[in-house]
């Protein structure tokens, strides 16, 4: 039996963070960026100029604040951890509770193109016994669950500690759904790892082994393997176009990331320039940025994380899987007992597969045996960013994954 919420708390930023920062974007300062104009030395100073130049004159954040609160806003404390939360309330004869977990550079916003499809199925062209009740949380130490400054140690298995007392205590429900990517991924594993029987399932993107932070050269996708001999030219080449994707990525937030946080928390366009080289290149976005987030998409995500101080401790969650690294609940197998549905999106296909032999090639791996997977789907389009890029394949692949394993599905 669900308890009762507390009182509804939108969000609102000050007026006085809005003044601060447009008087950081009238006095920035520029960095020379000769022979960049193909972003091979990272984000181009020309796209980043005319981005600040609309953030400064065009970019209007209380109208996105408004389209923000259109949906339940709430601020509780889980086990003394300031978490937010949003809420969409599910519509049908019997909703399952459904938490959905963001990654980084994420924020809650980024579920925004499938929360009321998920909550509302019959006015989206679905069945009402598909319906669920939608809790979409900031990480803390992410957007408005901030600020975190008695929880340095936090990363993505502690997360999933919470995530379970705020769906279970905090909300009152018995059994309930996840699903997330990226880091939502791990923390929808872990609570399909270690609370698997207060689970009907879990639908993540990627699908990662849990342990993916431990060891000593976690910042290395190859562990420190050379390239393999004797590969066809261009599987080379997608080899190293993916490890460029993601080195400077992982070996900053887990080697450096208090350094990084002083210029990215000073300033609001360095903090642009780094979560925007994620959107542009981990997106389905060939080069064109704008053909999946638009000005003002990319500039609501930014301010997320700027008006609330929060990058520095977001970015701490990589050092943190590493310098507390993750241990299992039980020695049983599949590690991950809850069914698991994964989406596969095109342009995370590793070198060298494509999107037909997805599927095959993962099941292949190491990481297959980590989890009970019960539907397996890849798509021949879309990003990192998989519930904002293909709502539509997202809400289907999940719904799959639950169809038949709730009470209002199962009958």
């Amino acid at each position: 039996m669900a308890t009762a919420l507390p009182q509804p708390s939108p969000i609102h930023v000050p007026d006085s963070v809005l003044d601060d920062l447009n008087t950081r974007l009238q006095q920035v300062r520029w960095p020379d960026d000769v022979g960049n104009d193909d972003w091979s030395y990272g984000v181009g100073r020309g796209y980043l100029q005319e981005l600040l130049a609309y953030w400064r004159d065009g970019y209007d954040w209380r109208r996105a604040e408004a389209a923000i609160n259109a949906y339940e806003h709430y601020r509780v404390r889980v086990d003394g951890v300031p978490v937010h939360f949003l809420r969409k309330a599910g519509t049908g004869p019997a909703p399952t509770p459904l938490i959905l977990t963001h990654g980084w550079p994420w924020t809650f916003w980024h579920w925004a193109r499938v929360i009321d499809a998920l909550a509302d199925p019959a006015a989206h062209g679905g069945d009402p016994a598909d319906a669920f009740d939608v809790i979409v949380p900031c990480l803390p130490g992410f957007g408005f669950s901030t600020p975190l400054p008695d929880h340095p140690d936090m990363n993505f298995w502690k997360a999933a500690d919470l995530w379970h007392t705020l769906m279970t205590d905090t909300l009152g429900h018995e059994k309930y759904a996840a699903a997330g990517c990226d880091i939502g991924g791990l923390i929808s594993g872990q609570l399909g790892h270690k609370y698997a029987d207060a689970l009907y399932g879990i639908h993540i993107g990627s699908g990662l082994r849990l342990d993916f932070f431990n060891g000593e050269r976690a910042w290395d996708l190859t562990r420190g393997k050379p390239l393999p001999d004797h590969v066809p030219d261009d599987i080379r080449a997608g080899i190293i176009t993916q490890e460029r994707r993601n080195a400077v990525h992982l070996s900053a937030h887990m080697l450096d990331s208090s350094t990084l946080a002083y210029g990215l928390t000073d300033s609001p366009v360095g903090l642009l320039a780094w979560l925007l080289e994620r959107w542009a290149s981990w997106s389905d976005s060939h080069g064109d940025v704008e053909s999946v987030f638009t000005k003002d998409d990319l500039l609501t995500h930014a301010m997320i994380y700027w008006v609330n101080n929060a990058i520095g401790t977001s970015i701490r969650y990589y050092a943190n899987a590493n310098r507390y690294p993750w241990t299992p609940s039980h020695d049983r197998s599949p590690v991950v007992e809850a069914p698991t549905g994964i989406t596969f999106v095109a342009h995370e296909n590793p070198p060298g597969v494509t999107t037909a032999g997805r599927v095959e090639s993962w099941l292949a791996t190491d990481r297959a045996a980590w989890y009970r997977h019960t539907n397996l789907t890849a798509h021949d389009r879309g990003g990192h960013f998989i519930p904002w890029e293909v709502p539509d394949a997202w809400i289907d692949d999940l719904r799959r994954t639950f169809r038949g394993r709730t009470p209002a599905t199962s009958k």
